[in-house]
């Protein structure tokens, strides 16, 4: 299986022959190992992975992320600040703590599954978060255009488990599956991927797909390990 993460961009359109394609530019940067889980410790085949740039980290972070290089008093303090640690289960583990993982391992073609958080909308009603439609504007509704109306019968007394009211929208895990990506663009390391993505722009975004991961393993003679692009 392959996998990294990368960052939603804007929307835009591609020209294949005589159609026009809606695409979503997804940012790709290098991801580094950080841990590795298996059965006989974990219970799980896992691989643990970071991406992106924070400031500050906190003393457990950092010690969490330490074990996965070859620290020294000589690299550069701000080598090891995850954003984000994000973990994906695998068949069998074929990696190493501190290996590189990039776009060179997907192809045009691939058909990917995407996982992201969805843009929150905040507490909405059942006309916008269920597509309730209004009541009828006549036979006295006045200012109850959008509510839910009856929620249950007099008989049991209280309302079932599931039920669907106004509430929290949005701001969830989403995964979209079989999309197929259209175009790679190496140099600026972008995945132009076939219709929408969840999330707001810049969103973190997990991509799987079916496939051999290519891995670049770190050099132990290098004190400074190679990783993640500070933004």
């Amino acid at each position: 299986m392959k996998f990294i993460l990368g960052e939603k961009q804007e929307m835009s359109q591609v020209y294949q022959k005589d159609k026009v394609i809606p695409i979503t530019n997804i940012k790709i940067g290098s991801c580094n190992i950080i841990q590795i889980k298996t059965i006989e410790k974990d219970g799980y085949n896992a691989v643990q992975i970071g991406y992106g740039f924070k400031r500050k980290v906190n003393k457990p972070k950092m010690g969490h992320l330490k074990k996965a290089f070859d620290f020294t008093k000589s690299a550069s303090k701000n080598i090891l600040n995850f954003r984000y640690l994000k973990e994906f289960r695998v068949d069998k583990v074929e990696f190493k703590p501190g290996d590189l993982l990039d776009i060179n391992s997907f192809v045009v073609g691939d058909k990917i599954k995407i996982s992201g958080i969805s843009k929150g909308k905040g507490f909405q009603g059942v006309v916008k978060r269920h597509g309730f439609r209004c009541q009828p504007t006549t036979h006295g509704t006045k200012d109850q255009v959008r509510m839910s109306g009856s929620v249950g019968a007099t008989g049991p007394a209280h309302v079932f488990k599931g039920t669907k009211m106004g509430g929290q929208m949005g701001n969830n895990k989403t995964t979209v599956s079989n999309l197929e990506i259209i175009e790679i663009d190496k140099d600026n390391s972008l995945i132009k991927v076939k219709g929408a993505l969840p999330g707001h722009r810049n969103n973190l975004i997990a991509i799987k797909a079916d496939g051999e991961m290519k891995i670049i393993e770190r050099q132990k003679e290098v004190e400074s390990p190679k990783v993640h692009p500070v933004k």
